[in-house]
């Protein structure tokens, strides 16, 4: 089993920009797109936090467990 995030989803969905949602986060672009293409291997709850806030969703809308 691997955890799939599915950030870049939730952005198309709420139409916000990566430059706009790092700086409301407090990343960087890089680390937002790192996020993204799922090449992290941990995520601190903190920043899960604020993602889920700037995103007005839940944690389970951006991660999600797919079996391999």
């Amino acid at each position: 089993m691997r955890i799939v995030v599915r950030l870049d989803v939730m952005m198309a969905l709420r139409k916000v920009k990566g430059r706009d949602l790092a700086a409301e986060v407090g990343i960087t672009e890089q680390n937002l797109s790192l996020l993204k293409s799922g090449k992290v291997k941990g995520v601190r709850f903190e920043t899960l936090a604020k993602l889920c806030a700037a995103l007005d969703c839940q944690p389970g809308d951006l991660l999600e467990a797919a079996t391999e």
